[in-house]
C-alpha cells in the first residue's frame, strides 16, 4: 500500500467516518480509490488526495486502487498515464498489481445504460449541446423538457445501439438520464450519460464510438471495484445526489458512498489543470516538469523530496472548509526534511576572488569537512585549499555597517573548515567595483579554531580556485507574484517575471561532481540544491530546491 504504513492515530472527519463504519459493521474492508483523468500531469493538490486515499486505506488495513478515468480519448495520452503512475510511486504508494481504468468497464457501463433505457429512466436526445445547455434552466427557473424525452424504450434502445455502432456523427446525439427537469440541483436535470465521440482511445482503440461521462462512469466503477469510501473534493458535492441516484437505480454489485473534503488552494500558484495546460501550451513555462510549476514532476525536478510532500499534506490536514494555504508551509516542510537529511557542500554562487598572500604559491592541502553537522554517521570529506579561493561577493564589504560580521577591510573572519584570514587590501576595476580581495591567513588556525583562543564573529564559506567546478545555478521563486493570481484581473498578468534567475560562472567544490539529480545537498549558508536532469559532467546545472530562509517574505516586508 505504501512505503511506510501509518501507525499514528490521526484524526479528521474522513477517518472518523471510516472508524464509525468499521465499528458498526457497515464495511468489513476499507476500499478507496484515486481516479485521475489522464489528460495532464498531477500537481500538489492531487498529492493531498493521493495521500488521503492511500493513507486511509493503509491505516485501516484496506486497499486503494489507482483508477484512470479515461472516458475522453480526445484529451488523453499515454504520456500522462505513465507520468501519473510515476508520481504516485514517487510519493511512496503502491496500488498492488495493475492500475485500473474506467475503460475496463466500458461493456458493463454500456449494459447499465441499456438497463436505464429499458426501465424508462434514460433516453436518446437529438438536441445539440447548446440547446441542452439553453433548456437546462437556471438556479431560480426550472429547465425545459427535451422534445425527445418521451421516446419509447424500444426506440431509445435502437438509437443507442446505432450510436455505439458509429452510425451518427460526433455530437449528433447523447443519452440522458430521465430524472427531474425542475430539480433545485441542476445536475439532476436530465444529465448527459453518454456522448458520441469518434476518437481513438489509448487502450480500446477504435472499438467504441460512444463514451460515458464522468458522472456516469465514476460511481459505477466504484461499485464494480467494491469501493466503500469514495473520497472527492468539494466541487463534487452537488454531484452526490446524481451519484446516489445512479447507484440506487442500477443493478451494481456494491453500494459505495461519496464523501467530500476541501481541495488544496495554495498561494502564489494555480492548481487548475486547465490553467496549467495553458501555461505549458502557450510557452509561459518550459514544460510540465518546469521547477516553477506546482506539478509533482516539477517539484521532483526541483529536488523536493517526496517525504516532504507527504509531511506537508499531514500538516494542512483534511477539512470540509475551503481555505488558502501559504506556500511557505510547503517550503517549511521541505526545509525541515532536508535540514535533517541533506549532506553539506560548499558552493559560491556570486564569486569574488581572494588571494591569500602569505600562503605558499603552487601549494594545496586537503582539509576535513563534516558532511552533516548533526549526524556523525554521515562522515567527513576532503576539501582542497590553496592560495586563491572564491568567496561570495556578498560576504565582503569595503565599508561595512554595524552588525556586518563578514569579511571587510582590516577585519578577520573564519573560513569554514579552514583558517582565519584578514583582509589587507582590495583591487578594483575602472568602475570602482571590488574585483579581488587580498588577505593573509594564520597557519595556527587550521580547521577553523585559534590556538590562542581568540574568537571571530564571522564564518564564511569558500571554494578553492584551482579545483573549483564551474556551474550554472537556477534560482527559482514563486510562479506568480500575487498571493491569489487573477483575483482582480487576468491571472496571466500576475506571472512573476523574477520566478527564474540563472547564475553562470558559479564555483562549486569538487565533491559536487558526484551529486545525483533529485538528491538535494545543502550549499552551506545558501540553500538546498540538486543537479538538474540536463546537467552533464561538462556543463553542471543545479536547481535551487529551497532557500535556508524565507527570503521572499523578508523582501515583501521591506517593500
Amino acid at each position: 500500500m505504501s512505503a511506510e504504513t501509518e501507525t499514528e492515530d490521526r484524526r479528521d472527519f474522513i477517518r472518523d467516518i471510516v472508524r464509525t463504519d468499521l465499528d458498526a459493521g457497515k464495511v468489513d474492508t476499507v476500499v478507496t480509490r484515486f481516479p485521475p483523468e489522464p489528460n495532464g500531469f498531477l500537481h500538489i493538490g492531487h498529492a493531498k488526495s493521493i495521500c488521503l486515499n492511500f493513507g486511509v486505506a493503509g491505516e485501516f488495513g484496506g486497499r486503494c486502487n489507482l483508477r484512470f478515468d479515461d472516458t475522453n480519448p480526445a484529451r488523453e495520452e499515454q504520456l500522462y498515464i505513465d507520468a501519473i503512475e510515476e508520481d504516485v510511486r514517487w510519493l511512496g504508494f503502491d496500488w498492488g498489481g495493475d492500475a485500473k481504468h474506467a475503460s475496463d468497464y466500458f461493456e458493463e457501463l454500456y449494459g447499465y445504460a441499456r438497463h436505464l433505457i429499458r426501465e424508462g429512466k434514460a433516453y436518446v436526445d437529438d438536441q445539440t449541446a447548446d440547446e441542452i445547455r439553453e433548456t437546462r434552466g437556471t438556479l431560480t427557473e426550472p429547465g425545459t423538457p427535451s422534445p425527445f424525452r418521451d421516446r419509447s424504450p424500444e426506440e431509445n434502445l435502437e438509437l443507442f445501439e446505432k450510436m455505439r455502432a458509429g452510425a451518427f456523427e460526433t455530437g449528433a446525439r447523447v443519452l440522458r438520464a430521465k430524472i427531474d427537469m425542475a430539480s433545485g440541483n441542476i445536475n439532476m436535470r436530465d444529465p448527459v450519460l453518454y456522448r458520441i465521440l469518434h476518437a481513438t482511445h489509448p487502450r480500446t482503440g477504435d472499438a467504441w464510438h460512444i463514451y460515458p461521462t464522468y458522472d456516469f462512469a465514476h460511481g459505477q466503477s466504484d461499485a464494480i471495484e467494491g469501493v466503500t469510501h469514495s473520497l472527492c473534493t468539494l466541487e463534487f458535492e452537488d454531484h452526490r445526489p446524481l451519484y446516489d441516484w445512479l447507484i440506487e437505480n442500477l443493478p451494481v454489485p456494491s453500494r459505495p458512498y461519496q464523501y467530500e473534503f476541501a481541495r488544496l488552494n495554495l498561494t502564489h500558484t494555480v492548481l487548475s489543470k486547465r490553467r496549467l495546460i495553458q501555461l505549458v501550451t502557450e510557452g509561459h513555462v518550459l514544460g510540465w516538469d518546469d521547477p516553477r510549476m506546482p506539478t509533482l514532476a516539477g517539484l521532483r525536478r526541483k529536488g523536493v523530496p517526496p517525504e516532504a510532500v507527504v509531511e506537508f499534506t499531514k500538516r494542512i490536514g483534511v477539512t470540509k472548509a475551503d481555505n488558502l494555504v501559504e506556500v511557505q508551509m510547503l517550503d517549511a516542510a521541505v526545509r525541515d526534511h532536508l535540514n535533517a537529511t541533506a549532506e553539506r557542500r560548499m558552493g559560491v554562487l556570486r564569486p569574488l576572488k581572494v588571494v591569500i598572500e602569505n600562503y605558499p604559491e603552487n601549494e594545496t592541502e586537503e582539509l576535513d569537512a563534516a558532511n552533516h553537522p548533526n549526524d556523525e554517521s554521515a562522515g567527513t570529506r576532503k576539501v582542497p585549499f590553496g592560495r586563491e579561493i572564491y568567496i561570495e561577493a556578498g560576504d565582503f564589504m569595503e565599508d561595512p555597517p554595524k552588525k556586518f560580521f563578514r569579511l571587510a577591510s582590516g577585519r578577520e573572519v573564519r573560513l569554514r573548515f579552514a583558517y582565519f584570514i584578514t583582509c589587507t587590501d582590495i583591487v578594483k576595476n575602472a568602475a570602482g567595483e571590488v574585483i579581488e580581495v587580498r588577505a593573509i591567513y594564520d597557519p595556527a588556525t587550521r580547521g577553523g579554531d585559534a590556538l590562542d583562543g581568540r574568537k571571530v564573529k564571522g564564518t564564511i564559506h569558500w571554494v578553492a580556485a584551482g579545483t573549483a567546478l564551474d556551474a550554472d545555478v537556477r534560482l527559482y521563486d514563486h510562479l506568480f507574484a500575487e498571493e491569489v493570481p487573477g483575483k482582480d484581473r487576468d491571472w496571466l498578468e500576475d506571472l512573476n517575471p523574477d520566478a527564474l534567475e540563472v547564475l553562470t560562472g558559479c564555483k562549486l567544490e569538487p565533491m559536487l561532481a558526484d551529486a545525483v539529480p533529485g538528491v538535494p545537498v545543502q550549499f552551506e549558508r545558501t540553500g538546498y540544491f540538486t543537479p538538474d536532469p540536463d546537467s552533464t559532467p561538462e556543463h553542471l546545472v543545479f536547481n535551487r530546491t529551497v532557500g535556508l530562509r524565507d527570503s521572499w517574505a523578508k523582501a515583501q516586508q521591506k517593500s
